[in-house]
């Protein structure tokens, strides 16, 4: 408890030091600018305002405040598990993740480039990294990505429209951002150690979790260096609810991130098992993303046109439909007792000009009746699901420039 008590307090001394401050604040702004972005998005989508700057503000905090708990209990797991900067190659890993996310963006994440990185080396023996700490590192970032998404991974979901097989159906697309500032380990020399003053820490016995060649030379210290990271999640749930989708992707996330932690820890002990390591973090990543797509293209999509009625895929804060009681997955069966079964029809019952609206809806099987004001604009304030001739707005996966640019020289020289 003391250890643990010492390292929280060395944690937050170097998160609240002034230099370090001023790097997380831009990563701060360059979430603000992502959520930006999605309300735009939202707007040209469906034509109506976005939140205001205030309802951005509230979510920006929401992300910096659990960016931040995230960074907190990530720094405490890697101080722990003994992982360290020095020998993971972290300029060729950004390097890598950056040509990635030209090929594919939803290549750009640590473990299809600590993979390669790794396999290249255990092949190569270039660039020369630790692969236990290597992987561990990006274990310990999914752990707490898994955790981030368990927790506001639905938040601010975007409804759209995608194609599932041969029809389009309703749906949301889930886009988080979380800024995270980490206290990771830096190995110096002793005679460096003025310089780093009370910065080095003492260690227990059996500490690190995963070991490092380094750990046999006498003449070396470890310190804390704190560095500014950011998290991001992407998803499209069609055949769950935002809360839902977003519970299934993080409690998958978490066993697969335990799972690699563990394998790094094991090959720090016996080598061989680095190879286990370096594999399973690609492989194990891709078939999580694999497996959440074929779960939305081959599922029961939740969000489609009933038989009978207008099912609601989503309802904008402060709309009528909101002010009476309306949600996501209702189906309006009638208009001031004039049933409905087409956008179309909602559109025309409410030019009417009828001072109130008395709806009746179908809600877990049961059918409800809610009272309002007819709203003067004509528009009642929800997004249905799509119906015959409305298009796809979104897809699953999304070339980069390298790949388009592939594209185009392959058609030239055909």
């Amino acid at each position: 408890m003391e250890l643990f008590l010492y390292l929280i307090v060395q944690i937050f001394r170097h998160i609240f030091s002034l230099g370090f401050l001023l790097y997380f604040l831009f990563a701060v702004a360059v979430v603000a600018l992502m959520y930006i972005r999605l309300e735009k998005t939202k707007r040209q989508l469906y034509g109506v305002a976005g939140k205001a700057y205030g309802g951005i503000v509230q979510d920006v905090l929401k992300a910096t405040a659990l960016g931040f708990g995230g960074g907190v209990l990530g720094s405490i797991l890697m101080v722990l598990g003994g992982v360290s900067v020095n020998n993971i190659g972290i300029s060729y890993l950004w390097f890598v993740a950056l040509v990635l996310f030209l090929v594919n963006p939803r290549y750009l994440c640590f473990s299809y480039a600590g993979g390669l990185l790794s396999i290249s080396y255990l092949l190569t023996g270039f660039p020369r990294i630790e692969v236990p700490q290597l992987m561990g590192l990006v274990a310990i970032l999914h752990l707490v990505e898994s955790l981030l998404i368990l927790a506001s991974g639905h938040l601010g979901a975007l409804p759209v429209y995608a194609r599932q097989g041969d029809k389009t159906v309703g749906g949301f697309n889930l886009q988080r951002f979380w800024p995270i500032p980490l206290v990771v380990m830096y190995v110096i020399p002793v005679a460096s150690l003025q310089s780093f003053g009370n910065s080095v820490i003492p260690m227990p016995d059996w500490w690190p979790l995963i070991r490092s060649p380094l750990e046999a030379e006498s003449d070396v210290l470890y310190s804390l260096v704190p560095v500014v990271a950011a998290l991001g999640y992407g998803d499209l749930a069609l055949t769950d609810t935002p809360e839902g989708k977003s519970r299934w992707s993080a409690e998958r996330l978490a066993v697969y991130s335990l799972l690699l932690l563990l394998l790094s820890i094991l090959a720090s002990h016996w080598s061989w098992l680095a190879w286990a390591a370096a594999l399973f973090g690609p492989l194990g990543h891709e078939y999580l993303i694999i497996r959440g797509q074929q779960k939305e293209l081959v599922g029961k999509p939740l969000y489609h046109a009933p038989e009978r009625g207008v099912m609601i895929l989503d309802v904008y804060p402060g709309s009528p439909a909101a002010r009476m009681g309306l949600a996501s997955g209702d189906v309006l069966f009638s208009i001031n007792e004039e049933p409905v079964n087409t956008k179309w029809d909602v559109a025309r019952l409410l030019s009417l000009g009828t001072p109130y609206l008395s709806v009746d809806y179908l809600r877990g099987g049961k059918l409800w009746r809610t009272q309002g004001r007819c709203p003067t604009d004509g528009q009642l304030g929800i997004i249905p699901v799509p119906e015959t001739g409305d298009r796809s707005q979104v897809q699953f996966n999304s070339r980069g420039p390298l790949a388009r640019l592939w594209d185009r020289v392959m058609r030239k020289k055909a």
